[in-house]
């Protein structure tokens, strides 16, 4: 019985000490900061990543807080990669274009000419036809900077104060829009513009821009835009806008890989929550929105368009060898769609 008892008495102390010690022992580590910048101006930004954030800052439970900025709000949208190299961003959410990416596959990023037709097809192009891998080894090969995944986001369309019925009117028109889109669409005519975005609605209502090519229906309509252009040309340069979440290394090396992976999860459900949100806005937008009478070029002039896009394509794989095993994919996959028919192509 007394070596019982001097048993619970040292257990009974052993106990008490630890109970004693464990605040210090538990005591969570100062919570990770990071400052993460949208491409989106913060109406967009509001479907587009906030849910996303929101999501992410909860789950992480205090270990880690994600300070979302809009478009421009620290850097110029065309500086957002040089400022997540440096570290005066711990992350970004944009297409590789629109940031000034250097990367040899930043042409595809943003709408790139008639390479998918609904936003289906760019999620299965990065995880079926190799582009994530591709993507991957790109950013591999630049300093400072971790490229985390791509996803879908809307249809381009353009949407102007002045109808559009055919391409001759499209020439002369200023048009605010994603870079790579720009170019292709320069040789109809239309002047690529860029200014801050949330300068794009002013813009537009001094005559500095006739219009903008930089989004579908349910953007337009979300940020205002539709207010101010008074036509909406039904025939879509691309359907999905292509954009991407990137890290800086040295911020994302110091995430542990629990709060990594959760980080992604949340990135995934994002895109998810865009392929619902667009799909049935766009169609919902074109039945029953009311600000913007529709117009459209007539099928024997835009199918014009859509064969110019196979030189285009060609101009752009002869930039480098990565840039050939993307159009290398867009076409295989396309192919493929087409053999596929209905209900994949009409």
């Amino acid at each position: 019985m007394t070596s019982r008892r001097s048993f619970i008495k040292a257990a009974g102390i052993g106990a008490a000490a630890a109970t004693v010690a464990a605040p210090a022992i538990i005591k969570a580590a100062k919570p990770i900061k990071w400052r993460l910048q949208t491409y989106s101006g913060a109406p967009l930004g509001a479907h587009v990543i906030k849910p996303q954030i929101e999501a992410f800052n909860k789950a992480a439970n205090g270990e880690m807080e994600i300070e979302l900025f809009y478009a421009d709000q620290l850097v110029p949208t065309n500086e957002l990669f040089r400022a997540l190299q440096k570290g005066t961003l711990d992350a970004v959410q944009s297409d590789d274009a629109t940031m000034a990416s250097p990367a040899d596959v930043a042409d595809f990023g943003g709408y790139f000419p008639f390479s998918t037709r609904y936003s289906l097809d760019l999620p299965v192009l990065f995880e079926r036809y190799g582009l994530n891998e591709i993507w991957q080894a790109s950013y591999d090969e630049i300093e400072g900077v971790e490229w985390l995944g791509a996803g879908a986001w809307d249809p381009c369309h353009i949407f102007t104060k002045d109808p559009i019925r055919s391409l001759k009117d499209l020439k002369g028109k200023k048009v605010f829009g994603v870079p790579t889109a720009g170019r292709f669409l320069a040789r109809y005519g239309l002047i690529p513009v860029t200014v801050p975005w949330e300068d794009v609605e002013v813009a537009l209502q001094t005559g500095e821009l006739d219009g903008v090519a930089w989004c579908g229906f349910t953007e337009a309509y979300e940020v205002g835009w539709a207010d101010i252009c008074n036509y909406a040309l039904t025939n879509n340069v691309t359907g999905a806008w292509c954009g991407s979440y990137f890290a800086n290394s040295k911020s994302w090396e110091k995430v542990p890989p629990h709060l990594q992976e959760l980080f992604k999860i949340t990135m995934d459900q994002s895109h998810y929550y865009r392929q619902v949100w667009y799909w049935g806005g766009e169609a919902d937008l074109r039945v029953n929105g009311d600000k913007m009478e529709l117009t459209t070029i007539p099928k024997e002039e835009w199918d014009t368009v859509v064969a110019d896009a196979d030189g285009f394509w060609d101009e752009i794989a002869s930039k480098n060898k990565r840039a050939a095993e993307v159009v290398k994919a867009f076409k295989k996959y396309n192919e493929v769609m087409a053999k596929a028919g209905v209900p994949y192509r009409y």
